[in-house]
């Protein structure tokens, strides 16, 4: 039978969000989402609006099944910032990526402490940047760079022309220009020029690693 908690549970899987990560950004308990989404009980008016915003349809839709009532005109609406959209370094090399991100977007990751709203999360997937990152951490990253200083040291997230992805390295500001580095001693070319074919986007202000996995005693 379908109801408002198999339409939930639906859409919340089509998104990747986990009960725990739903209950987080709507502020209430997994046991509510449960709940909700077995059909013992409903959410509360304020609960059932942002259960809209989030799943990107509307309080029509989620209690009735009303497709005409979608919130279609609201697809601009990016999950609230205690979650921040993961990007693929496909999408990191696109302009203005974080306008293309919507509702439907699928890929979402918990936000770190310093995150603001124009933040995004890339995961690492090469071994250019070891022993510091490896491959399967996650980066938190800020487009804001207005309000952030670039000093040498930083590690940035660079649009180039000459590849299909955005790039990941360590930022070194000299007299006679700036420079990409790597941090993999054994990296064929550790050191790159950055040229006008290279752009600065986004600073790396944080990482995260799942340790559950790790040989660490």
């Amino acid at each position: 039978m379908d109801h408002l908690g198999t339409r939930l549970k639906q859409l919340r899987k089509n998104k990747n969000i986990t009960q725990q990560q739903l209950a987080e950004l709507i502020g209430v308990s997994k046991t509510s989402i449960i709940y909700w989404e077995k059909g013992d009980n409903l959410p509360k008016h304020d609960s059932l609006i942002t259960l809209g915003k989030v799943l990107g349809v509307s309080p029509t839709y989620l209690m009735q099944g009303k497709t005409t009532d979608n919130l279609e005109e609201n697809s601009s609406y990016v999950v609230p910032n205690r979650f921040i959209p993961l990007l693929s370094w496909q999408q990191a090399n696109q302009k203005d990526s974080l306008k293309n991100i919507d509702a439907n977007h699928k890929n979402w990751l918990a936000a770190h402490p310093n995150m603001t709203k124009d933040c995004y999360a890339l995961e690492v997937l090469g071994e250019s940047m070891l022993p510091e990152f490896r491959p399967h951490d996650y980066l938190y990253v800020t487009t804001d760079l207005e309000s952030v200083s670039l000093r040498t040291g930083d590690f940035v997230i660079v649009q180039t022309q000459d590849h299909q992805d955005a790039l990941f390295k360590r930022l070194v500001i000299e007299t006679e220009g700036m420079f990409l580095q790597v941090l993999n001693e054994k990296w064929p070319q550790p050191i790159i020029p950055l040229t006008a074919s290279f752009k600065i986007v986004a600073k790396v202000v944080g990482f995260w690693r799942d340790l559950s996995n790790s040989n660490i005693s």
